[in-house]
């Protein structure tokens, strides 16, 4: 699944980049003979716009038609990262340290999958996160899933 999201990276962030935005990360699943290819773009200084989601959405779904880099039917979502982002890069995390982090390791740490605490930092690829009084060397590239948890 790493060589299909790197070939979609590859392909749609020239796409979004024309279009004064940054192809934030994407999210593909296959569900039977459904996939879903879900896009997150951002763009400074004032975020995205429904009318950028919905440029994108047509160039990307262009060139996706020429491309055929997906087999079969699949949706096609395009979305700001909103307020819970999902981290995706090491640059995500670093741009993140001092903000509360959710996240889910693809196998478990110290008997644990799920960690939720305060991002201190990058240390050597791996995330410094104080959950409670522990604090946890995570290894990025064991990270499923990470998300911004929003402070109101």
């Amino acid at each position: 699944m790493a060589g299909k999201h790197t070939q979609l990276e590859e392909l749609i962030a020239p796409v979004v980049e024309s279009l004064e935005c940054e192809l934030w990360g994407l999210e593909y699943s296959v569900q039977g003979r459904r996939s879903m290819l879900r896009i997150f773009i951002d763009k400074q200084p004032d975020g995205v716009l429904v009318e950028d989601c919905e440029k994108v959405s047509r160039q990307v779904s262009s060139v996706l038609d020429v491309e055929d880099p997906i087999s079969g039917e699949y949706t096609l979502e395009v979305s700001s990262p909103g307020m819970d982002r999902p981290l995706f890069k090491l640059a995500h995390f670093e741009k993140y340290v001092g903000h509360r982090v959710a996240l889910r390791l693809r196998v478990a740490f110290e008997g644990r999958r799920k960690f939720q605490g305060l991002l201190k930092g990058i240390e050597d690829g791996e995330i410094v996160l104080e959950a409670g009084e522990e604090e946890y060397l995570l290894p990025f590239e064991l990270i499923d899933k990470a998300n911004v948890v929003p402070q109101f």
